[in-house]
């Protein structure tokens, strides 16, 4: 993890942290330029860059991938999934059409994005021979472990790389010589189906992530962090960087006012519209329904998640964002405006569990609401909209366990947002968490996460107890 810098000490910047001086746009483009640099003509074989959310990790990745390819260093790429891949080849055509760029793909029935067969510019195949040569090529993970025979690429980078596990690094590391590794040390540790307790502590745990196990081996490589979110509005940037990156802090990109969130229709009353209004206004909004002990799917927290989605869509909202100009660094510059209405492809539903997941979705279905996304914070892991709509993960539990405790898991939900995140728990978690205090085993040898889930759970209910909407269904 990146170094804290404290005042008085070598690398502390302190526009960072200074509001009258600090320029989003100016700072972003200084750590890009740095990150760039120590890319193209640094001599480690390795250079880590932690993200915050909304920080432009994939403009990074796309833009280190054109000037690398500029330079005349072909380059691999490493996502996690293949709807990252799809997007990178995407976003790779969009900035430079003329770019040959091969997509790796499986042997699968439908194993990419379609739309790639409209790019003249990319070729697909399930074989890494095929696509020798090209400047680009890019493909998840898993299938890269498969290359054989190939002459190793000069160049690599690896994105999401905090969600690749170092098992899955150690399959790939054959193919490259060097390697920009991007990602967000807040999300999700990665996924394993099986233990790991038999390794912890080791410096070649192949559950950690790959960036732990590279730094672990590698503790000289050069760290950089992009310092701004531009998806975070100045509302919530200070409270997830607070919460879940206290080593390597971050601010918003906006100001306050920057970004409005504006309703045509007044409020009912009800406990949903009030906690909709409160969330326009301020950013956040909690509607605590009555301390319980529930089932997981709770069927009147199910109920209210979608009720205030619902609210959302019959108030006619209308978001307001700036606009970023770009320069011809590629870094934003003064903003201008625009108004968008509050349509249900823009608003989402995050969950703790899939189950839970699947009673929000019925519950508004039987609302008559349909293109709203609804998914566990997994897969809503990497993505952005204007206004979520969140079950807390300790909503009505009896017991506050590692998995309802796991920081990127709360992370992931609460920095989802453009304009507003709304809440839904029941009341009396905070009593639970003093009740459960963490009783996981210290292991040797493991640095300790920090913040910790609990701790990190206490900060985030103590700030939305400032936007707290008492309702009883």
């Amino acid at each position: 993890m990146t170094a804290v810098f404290e005042p008085g000490t070598a690398g502390f910047d302190p526009t960072v942290f200074d509001p009258t001086v600090f320029d989003p746009g100016a700072e972003a483009a200084r750590a890009t330029d740095a990150i760039l640099r120590d890319t193209l003509h640094g001599t480690h074989r390795g250079v880590v860059v932690d993200s915050p959310p909304g920080a432009g990790k994939s403009t990074l990745v796309v833009r280190a991938a054109l000037e690398l390819a500029a330079a005349g260093r072909p380059l691999m790429v490493i996502a996690q999934t293949n709807a990252q891949v799809d997007d990178l080849v995407l976003r790779l055509a969009a900035k430079n059409p003329e770019l040959p760029v091969g997509r790796l793909h499986s042997s699968d029935a439908d194993p990419y994005d379609k739309a790639l067969d409209d790019l003249p510019s990319v070729r697909k195949s399930a074989k890494a021979g095929e696509l020798a040569g090209l400047d680009v090529v890019i493909s998840t993970a898993a299938k890269w472990a498969h290359v054989r025979g190939v002459e190793p690429w000069r160049h690599a980078i690896v994105d999401e790389a905090y969600q690749m596990r170092s098992d899955a690094l150690l399959a790939v590391a054959g193919l490259f010589e060097r390697a920009l590794f991007v990602g967000d040390p807040g999300q999700l540790d990665p996924f394993a189906i099986v233990g790991a307790e038999q390794w912890a502590g080791l410096s070649y745990d192949p559950s950690a992530s790959a960036v732990t196990t590279l730094l672990a081996h590698n503790p000289d490589l050069p760290q950089h962090r992009l310092p701004v979110s531009w998806r975070l509005p100045a509302s919530a940037a200070p409270l997830v960087s607070d919460a879940f990156y206290p080593f390597t802090p971050f601010r918003s990109g906006t100001g306050h006012g920057d970004r409005r969130l504006t309703f045509a229709v007044a409020s009912d009353g009800s406990g949903p519209d009030r906690v909709i209004d409160e969330a326009a206004e301020s950013g956040w909004g909690l509607l605590e329904l009555p301390a319980g002990h529930t089932p997981r799917t709770d069927p009147e927290a199910i109920r209210a998640l979608a009720l205030v989605v619902r609210r959302l869509l019959d108030r006619d909202g209308t978001a307001t964002s700036e606009i970023p100009q770009l320069s011809s660094g590629g870094t934003p510059g003064t903003p201008a405006t625009d108004a968008t209405p509050l349509t249900a492809d823009r608003i989402a539903v995050g969950t703790a569990h899939r189950d839970q997941a699947a009673a929000v979705r019925a519950a508004l279905a039987e609302l008559g609401v349909q293109e709203v996304t609804v998914d566990t914070a997994n897969r809503l892991q990497g993505r952005e909209f204007d206004v979520t709509v969140v079950l807390h993960p300790l909503s009505g539990r009896p017991d506050a366990t590692a998995f309802h405790l796991e920081t990127g898991r709360l992370c992931v939900l609460t920095s989802r947002h453009r304009h507003a995140c709304i809440v839904v728990c029941r009341a009396g978690v905070t009593d639970l968490l003093d009740d459960h205090p963490s009783t996981e085993p210290v292991q040797l040898g493991v640095t300790v996460k920090f913040p910790d889930g609990w701790e990190a759970s206490h900060a985030v209910l103590s700030h939305l107890s400032e936007h707290r909407v008492p309702w009883k269904p």
